[in-house]
C-alpha cells in the first residue's frame, strides 16, 4: 500500500504540474510605441478692431427690465472723469450687469462695470478716466445684461469732461 500512495503521489502531482503548465496565463505582451502625428492647427489671431468715435443705434429694453442711467463728466481738468450713474427704473431688481465702455478723443479705450450688490440701486455708479483735451469729447457706451443674458446697448453718445452754459 506504501507503493500505491507512492505513485498515486507521484501521478497527481504529475497531473497538477501538467494542468498547471496548460493554463498558466502568458504575461501580457508589451504594446509596441507608435509614433502619433501631431496636427498643428493655425490659431486665428483676433483682427483689430477699429475704434469708432461715432456714436451708433441703442436699443429699448422692455418696459419692466427698464432701467436709467445718467452719464456726464465731471468738470475737473485735473483729473477728467465720465461718470455712469444709475437712476431707477423697473429693471433696477432684474439686470444682471451694466457695463460701460468709454473711447477716448486719444484713441484709449476704457472699460468697467457699475458694481452689482445683490440688487443695483439708485446712485451706484462707475468713474472712468477720459481726456481734457479742449474740443475733444468722448464717446460713452452703456450695456444693459438682461436676465436672460442678451447685452443691449442703451446708452451710446458724445460726452466731454466739462460742459458750458
Amino acid at each position: 500500500m506504501n507503493a500505491q500512495s507512492v505513485i498515486g503521489g507521484f501521478l497527481l502531482l504529475l497531473l497538477l504540474l501538467v494542468t498547471a503548465g496548460c493554463t498558466q496565463a502568458t504575461p501580457p505582451a508589451t504594446p509596441t510605441p507608435t509614433a502619433v502625428e501631431t496636427i498643428v492647427s493655425e490659431v486665428p489671431t483676433a483682427l483689430p478692431t477699429t475704434l469708432s468715435l461715432t456714436p451708433g443705434p441703442t436699443q429699448t429694453l422692455p418696459e419692466n427690465w427698464n432701467i436709467e442711467v445718467q452719464v456726464e463728466g465731471n468738470g475737473e481738468a485735473i483729473d477728467p472723469q465720465i461718470i455712469t450713474t444709475i437712476r431707477g427704473g423697473k429693471g433696477v431688481n432684474f439686470i444682471l450687469a451694466v457695463d460701460v465702455r468709454v473711447t477716448r478723443a486719444d484713441g484709449n479705450v476704457e472699460t468697467g462695470q457699475i458694481k452689482r450688490e445683490g440688487t443695483f440701486r439708485v446712485g451706484n455708479s462707475l468713474s472712468l478716466p477720459v481726456t481734457s483735451e479742449m474740443g475733444n469729447v468722448n464717446r460713452v457706451e452703456v450695456w444693459a445684461t438682461d436676465p436672460q443674458g442678451n447685452q443691449v446697448k442703451i446708452f451710446d453718445d458724445y460726452v466731454p469732461f466739462r460742459t458750458y452754459n
